[in-house]
């Protein structure tokens, strides 16, 4: 049976749909995918959040715990259960964009997953919102997640070249949880990899609402 990551993103997965926090070009924790730091933040007067036209979070979680344990959003049997047996996690809690955890498979090219709490600011998806059309030059509001805002964003558009999508959910409206993926190199250019970001970010978040 083909890894559930690969099936998502190959297409065969059809019912599920949808980048990080952005270290300017790339986050130290996704090799690749874009994923936000302060660099890549557009500074601003105003603290209001959420800003204009930014979702509300009317149900805000607390995600002090896996802040200090990233690697517990995606519990073993999930991470199997999307690449397979032999992936690694590999934390790092002083990660630029804030505490991170990747996983990437044995023997398969380039597929990973990638979780970030971030620290960059405590401005949530209004400092996404911001940058869209400037840092972002991929920007789409996608489907919310059990009433999560979400969005998918880059400063590039990787998802036909290199098959790489980073997705930010609002925690609450001064915090994201963002999730990035990057395809396995024979399903790159066949579907959305943003479908498969999407899908493993609803994974994690429930896991982060059990707490």
């Amino acid at each position: 049976m083909r890894r559930i990551l690969i099936m998502l993103v190959g297409g065969t997965l059809a019912t599920v749909a949808a980048c990080t926090t952005t270290t300017s070009g790339n986050p130290s924790a996704a090799t690749g995918t874009n994923s936000r730091s302060q660099s890549a933040t557009p500074q601003s007067n105003s603290d209001d959040v959420p800003g204009p036209g930014v979702p509300k979070v009317d149900n805000p979680i607390n995600t002090s715990r896996f802040r200090q344990t990233p690697c517990d959003s995606l519990p073993q049997d999930q991470v199997t259960e999307l690449l397979g047996n032999g992936a690694e996690a590999k934390p790092d809690v002083t990660a630029p964009a804030g505490p991170t955890c990747d996983w990437h498979p044995a023997g398969t090219s380039h597929a990973s997953v990638h979780v970030i709490f971030g620290t960059v600011d405590d401005l949530g998806l209004t400092s996404v919102y911001r940058a869209r059309g400037a840092t972002y030059k991929l920007f789409e509001v996608l489907e919310p997640i059990d009433g999560y805002p979400l969005v998918a964003y880059g400063t590039s558009d990787r998802r036909a070249t290199d098959g790489m999508c980073a997705v930010a959910v609002g925690t609450s409206d001064r915090s994201t949880m963002d999730v990035a993926i990057s395809q396995s190199q024979e399903n790159v250019g066949k579907t959305d990899p943003c479908d498969a970001a999407r899908a493993v970010a609803v994974k994690v978040l429930e896991n982060v609402r059990k707490g």
